[in-house]
């Protein structure tokens, strides 16, 4: 259970553009894309893609915090690229949760038996074995999966990278989903030859 919560996080398919080579990112942004109800999962996921391009050594912002939540909802594709390359980002890091679906599990109950002895001190020894019957209830449980997307662009040219798709198992919390899921994609990007230091 332990190492199944560790490593939840699973790349399901990762693609190259192809020519695409290792280029040095002098500023990156991050933007995440989830509905209203996941604002929360939205951050850590910026958050968390941000510290490990830094880790990469490349300068990259969160758009929540440098925007707002909503900066980009009421733009045209012209004046959110103009604003992105005005700001001085060469790279952005698209990040959509694509689906979260959640199960009922129910584990059944069962019966367990603990033998035992009772010692009666008469004449001689006398043991008995006696069984106590314990019952335990089935229950149910409930678990979250979720499917991200990271999208990764040029802003010269507006040109799409890489693109990469994961699964995320029953995360314990949005802090672990996200730092999960950015250390598996930032770590196949560098892989792939699409960022360098």
């Amino acid at each position: 259970m332990l190492l199944a919560s560790c490593n939840s996080t699973k790349l399901t398919s990762s693609w190259k553009a192809p020519g695409a080579g290792s280029t040095h990112y002098n500023k990156v942004l991050v933007i995440g894309i989830t509905g209203n109800k996941e604002r929360e999962l939205r951050s850590a996921i910026e958050n968390a893609l941000v510290k490990k391009l830094n880790d990469e050594g490349i300068t990259a912002a969160s758009s929540m915090n440098e925007f707002g939540p909503k900066s980009f909802r009421s733009m045209s594709d012209e004046q959110a690229v103009k604003m992105v390359n005005d700001n001085g980002f060469d790279g952005v890091m698209v990040v959509a949760l694509l689906d979260k679906q959640k199960d009922r599990n129910y584990t059944p109950g069962y019966v367990s038996s603990t033998p035992y002895a009772v010692v009666r001190n008469r004449w001689h020894g006398n043991y008995s074995v006696l069984y106590d019957r314990v019952y335990t209830p089935g229950y149910y449980s409930t678990t979250t999966d979720y499917t991200l997307e990271a999208s990764f662009y040029k802003t010269r040219g507006d040109k799409l990278l890489y693109s990469a798709e994961a699964k995320s198992y029953d995360p314990n919390s949005p802090k672990d989903l996200s730092g999960d899921f950015s250390k598996k994609v930032v770590k196949d990007m560098v892989s792939k030859g699409i960022i360098s230091k």
